[in-house]
């Protein structure tokens, strides 16, 4: 299993604000071209989200389904594709005035549950350093606007 972290300077509750917004998704997955909600109140568990995944010049569809969703602490997702399945868990804990997020996924089906090895975590990893990043950005900003808008 892959896994990674990154301290994040917000709440829990505004990194969870982030992660259960339908429509932020596609700006912190990394190579997500857009989301769209497909069923129930999102993350809520059993709802899903439709995407639209940029590889080059080609899209892939597909869809994640919330699997767990313990607000604002964890969050459990499957990811599914024409090329396999994963399942990708965010961890949410506080850390003094800040937030660590633990990102570990895990392939289920397909090439990369196929070829699951110590290489294939470390280009996990490697995306999942990119997602926490987008993630922190996304989180950030949006917490400095709050903070804007209360002053």
């Amino acid at each position: 299993m892959a896994q990674w972290h990154r301290l994040v300077h917000a709440t829990p509750q505004e990194v969870w604000s982030v992660l259960s917004d339908p429509r932020q998704y596609g700006r912190w997955v990394v190579g997500t071209h857009r989301s769209w909600p497909q069923g129930g109140g999102w993350p809520a568990e059993g709802a899903e989200l439709g995407y639209a995944l940029k590889a080059g010049p080609w899209t892939y569809h597909g869809r994640t389904v919330s699997r767990r969703c313990e607000p604002p602490h964890r969050l459990e997702l499957e990811a599914k594709s024409g090329v396999g399945s994963a399942r990708i868990a965010f961890r949410i804990d506080p850390w003094g005035e800040d937030t660590l997020v633990v990102m570990d996924e895990h392939p289920l089906a397909g090439p990369a549950a196929g070829w699951h090895n110590a290489a294939l975590d470390a280009l996990l990893r490697w995306r999942h350093r990119s997602v926490l990043a987008r993630l922190s950005e996304v989180v950030e900003s949006a917490a400095k606007a709050e903070t804007r808008a209360h002053a």
